[in-house]
């Protein structure tokens, strides 16, 4: 039995894998701060008085407005400091980014080095916004990426966020990580892509999904075909979601005795699955070239899935087009063109849904990804 540490968490990604995991017999803690998604944690850095006490909260906002800093930090840093001896002794550790545990950035080199110091080994997940990949989108390599929109609108609430791995005291971090880790392994094509030279880089390991906690379910063609778009309101350009949101309003015209539409903003993780759970299409994102955790989850379940899918990830795993989701592209026409075509072709709806589900259990099962991580953490030097 293995001691695994696995700090950071914000799409159920390390969750998953823990439960693969326990499932081989395994030992496994994680650490992390949270949002309004609410995972379940085992040791928790939430900063629950910055956020949760108005009076705080509030004097928080000012000061962040003047300086840009934001103090919740702190009580992040505090709540790790007090847990600290529990985060020491495993025989691995994995990182779920470069800026795993949102501390300020003086004091998450010196925590991250108390955990290199530690514990056997550790890891990078390339699984969401970092130095390497921001780097690969400013240069322009991708055709369209989660910085496209900034490019519209640089006052888009996600910019800020993503470009801060750019600066010199992220990229200070980044080399520091990377000194530290023994490997980095990315979680989708969106990340596999820019680390294909990387020689701290290993192969794509997909990311894991419980299976078991979803029930597939196929449409019948005779109900109102419910079509569910959820948006994160912290970064809602992010992931395109202006788009969904005028196709839907055409469709909604277009269709309104075949469709019915849920739209939901910023909501828990628990009460977003239950939301989604009588949808038979899912809109995800439309600025990736590969699913986001939602969009796998509702795949798992039979949904038809519009995110990313695109030629690299296509090819990489033998698929053909819209055979196990649709890949959503930033325009209007185009996912009204999509949207038409499953409404007036219900049938589409169960078959792509049925590849999906099964897609899912062969590429995506929680246990076989996790015992893909344990292969690599066993392997490296």
């Amino acid at each position: 039995m293995m001691k695994i540490l696995l700090v950071g968490e914000y799409s159920n990604m390390h969750n998953s894998l823990k439960k693969g995991l326990q499932k081989l017999g395994h030992e496994v803690i994680i650490i992390a701060d949270n949002d309004f998604k609410n995972y379940p944690l085992d040791i928790s850095l939430f900063a629950k008085y910055s956020n949760n006490i108005f009076l705080l909260n509030a004097a928080r906002q000012v000061i962040y407005r003047i300086t840009k800093f934001d103090f919740a930090t702190l009580e992040t840093a505090f709540r790790f400091y007090i847990n600290r001896k529990k985060v020491i002794g495993f025989d691995y550790v994995q990182l779920v980014n470069e800026y795993a545990l949102q501390t300020p950035l003086f004091l998450e080199k010196k925590f991250l080095k108390y955990i290199f110091k530690n514990n056997k080994k550790t890891f990078l997940s390339s699984s969401g916004d970092d130095y390497v990949c921001v780097q690969y989108m400013l240069q322009g390599k991708f055709k369209y990426s989660v910085l496209t929109p900034c490019l519209e609108n640089k006052k888009a609430k996600h910019c800020k966020y993503t470009l801060k791995f750019n600066t010199k005291p992220f990229k200070k971090l980044h080399k520091f990580v990377y000194k530290n880790v023994a490997a980095v392994i990315p979680a989708d094509f969106d990340y596999f892509i820019p680390l294909m030279e990387n020689p701290k880089s290993v192969p794509l390991i997909p990311q894991p999904i419980v299976v078991d906690n979803f029930t597939y379910t196929e449409y019948n063609g005779n109900d109102k075909i419910v079509i569910f778009h959820g948006i994160n309101m912290s970064h809602p350009e992010k992931k395109g979601n202006h788009f969904f949101e005028k196709a839907l309003e055409i469709i909604e015209k277009k269709y309104s005795e075949k469709v019915e539409i849920i739209t939901v903003r910023s909501i828990p993780y628990n009460k977003y699955i239950k939301l989604y759970s009588k949808a038979h299409i899912l809109l995800d994102q439309v600025y990736s070239y590969d699913q986001g955790y939602n969009a796998l989850e509702a795949m798992a379940q039979g949904k038809v899935v519009f995110s990313g899918a695109e030629t690299e990830f296509l090819e990489y795993f033998n698929l053909k087009e819209d055979e196990v989701l649709i890949n959503a592209l930033p325009d209007v026409n185009y996912l009204v063109e999509k949207l038409s075509w499953l409404i007036e072709n219900p049938a589409k709806i169960s078959e792509i849904g049925r590849n999906a589900r099964q897609f899912i259990e062969e590429e995506h099962h929680y246990v076989k990804i996790a015992e893909k991580y344990l292969d690599v953490w066993q392997k490296a030097q």
